[in-house]
């Protein structure tokens, strides 16, 4: 049974009995998050809050289900080539529609996969190993890889399926720029298989969407659904409070007991897929923020005194309000490539610390940390916590907080020195992590590389290991370019973020480790 015949309708006795118990409308949910979408153009951002309201629109080849494992989607089935081992072959769904009414067939599958391999697009470290698709007829789709590539199915959980007429009608055939600022037809208007349409949007406010009654799946109980970016925390709690909205994606940490104790709300928690680190550019001769004539995250002492001064603990008790899983491994525990020895770090040694930036510059340094404070669950206030932990050591943090739209585009054009960043792996392989954020920027790889890390071993591992078939050496490889990595000090992690839920009652929602609740398989007491 797949995720969307577990969508379950609401008899009428039971929505009476809703409505006058004040509870969710079993017609409409009314939804709440710190912040929106960043475009609606499915192949150009491959960001949180961006994908999960394109999930609703667009569909995927393959799904992912709560519990990680992988079901059908466009594609009904997946297998190696009997005659060719680097070749996929994909079996399509039939009679499915897209929402302008035209049917979708594999020529749209094939337009889709030259769409995200274009120089624009957010998604191409994840195809990075896709040499191109072949439609060899209406519903199967064969992509070449550059070899055997056993796991790749993995990679095709946000990859949406555009249409091809559709695209070339309205002059959106290549992605959009996010990064340039640019602007095309597809940032606003969409049209895709999912299982609802878009109604009428208006960016940072508020983006309607009803059912689209042509859906290849289950019908969902939720015709209608309303989003609503809310960046201020007191606001979005009192929005549910009142009954203004149903469901609070993003509750703040210091909300998660009283709204616990509030009748008529109820608070879901569990783990998310993501990591929070800082990370910082390591190989320029100079900083564009710093007073010093050299680069200082270019001397490893300087690395190594920012991890002993980092009170990982201090932030989960203080600012996270027990909400974190503390860790210096940038990546979660349930990805493959996750080890007990990378998780652990050393209890703070301040003095140890001040040493080491001491014996580099005897005056310290000045620079300037980029932090976003509408994307990660109180990331300016880790960001303020470690501007002061970095100044009991002689690092003198001066603090930019934005919001993410002006953030992540520093990472991308490399015009940061020191930032944070969240990252997740819907893959659930490190193999995602290094080709976006280790390997040398260069053809597909290495997008989010904002620290311009560069080490040509390195790049030759995590390019091996795309099409290694053997996954005991696999994982042997992996372990290797992790164990340099983290001797390098490429990234300052955090924690792994957990996630909370807050809903009316009536309305179940189910934590999604990628933190991507789907309202279509939404349930209604």
């Amino acid at each position: 049974m797949t995720k969307l015949s577990r969508a379950l309708s609401l008899s009428a006795s039971a929505l009476a009995l809703a409505l006058a118990a004040g509870t969710a409308s079993a017609e409409t949910i009314r939804w709440a998050r710190v912040a929106d979408a960043l475009t609606l153009d499915p192949h150009s951002q491959n960001e949180g809050p961006t994908l999960t309201l394109l999930r609703h629109i667009y569909s995927t080849l393959v799904s992912r289900n709560a519990d990680g494992t992988l079901e059908p989607s466009l594609a009904t089935s997946w297998e190696i080539h009997p005659d060719d081992p680097s070749i996929w072959v994909l079996t399509l769904r039939e009679g499915v529609t897209f929402q302008d009414g035209s049917a979708f067939t594999a020529e749209d599958v094939v337009f889709s996969y030259e769409r995200v391999l274009h120089e624009s697009s957010g998604f191409r470290a994840i195809h990075a190993d896709v040499e191109g698709a072949e439609a060899i007829d209406d519903y199967t789709v064969h992509v070449k890889m550059s070899g055997p590539s056993p796991l790749y199915p993995n990679n095709l959980t946000n990859f949406f399926i555009v249409d091809k007429d559709w695209a070339e009608a309205n002059d959106v055939v290549a992605p959009q720029n996010f990064a340039a600022g640019e602007e095309n037809f597809a940032v606003r208007n969409t049209n895709g298989t999912g299982p609802y349409k878009l109604v009428s949007r208006d960016p940072e406010v508020r983006t309607v969407m009803e059912a689209f009654d042509g859906f290849w799946g289950d019908a969902p109980a939720a015709t209608e659904v309303i989003y609503q970016p809310i960046p201020e925390a007191a606001t979005r709690i009192a929005a549910l409070l009142s009954g203004e909205v149903d469901f609070v994606q993003d509750v703040p940490v210091q909300d998660i007991a009283r709204l616990e104790q509030t009748d008529g709300v109820k608070v879901v928690t569990g783990p998310e897929n993501r990591n929070l680190f800082f990370s910082y550019d390591m190989t320029s001769e100079k900083l564009r923020s710093s007073n010093v004539d050299d680069n200082p995250f270019s001397h490893p002492e300087i690395r190594e005194a920012m991890a002993l001064t980092l009170d990982r603990d201090a932030i989960q008790k203080v600012v996270m309000r027990g909400q974190s899983q503390p860790s210096a491994a940038p990546l979660p525990p349930f990805v493959n490539g996750w080890t007990e020895e990378m998780n652990a770090y050393d209890a703070p040694d301040v003095a140890r610390a001040t040493e080491l930036v001491k014996s580099v510059y005897p005056d310290g340094f000045s620079v300037q940390l980029d932090c976003p404070n509408d994307r990660y669950l109180n990331d300016e206030a880790i960001c303020q916590a470690v501007v002061g932990m970095m100044g009991r050591i002689g690092i003198d943090v001066s603090l930019n907080a934005q919001s993410r739209s002006l953030h992540f585009p520093l990472i991308e054009k490399w015009e940061t020195d020191f930032y944070l960043l969240g990252w997740g792996v819907p893959t659930f392989d490190s193999a995602y992590i290094f080709n976006f954020l280790v390997h040398t920027r260069e053809d597909s790889y290495g997008a989010y590389n904002g620290g311009k890390y560069s080490n040509a071993e390195v790049d030759a591992k995590i390019e091996e290991i795309a099409t290694m078939t053997d996954l005991e050496a696999r994982d042997a490889v992996i372990g290797e370019i992790w164990d340099q990595v983290m001797e390098d000090r490429v990234f300052l992690n955090v924690h792994n973020q957990l996630l909370a839920y807050a809903v009316k009652d009536g309305l179940n929602i189910e934590v999604h480790p990628e933190n991507q609740p789907t309202m279509w398989t939404v349930t209604f007491d």
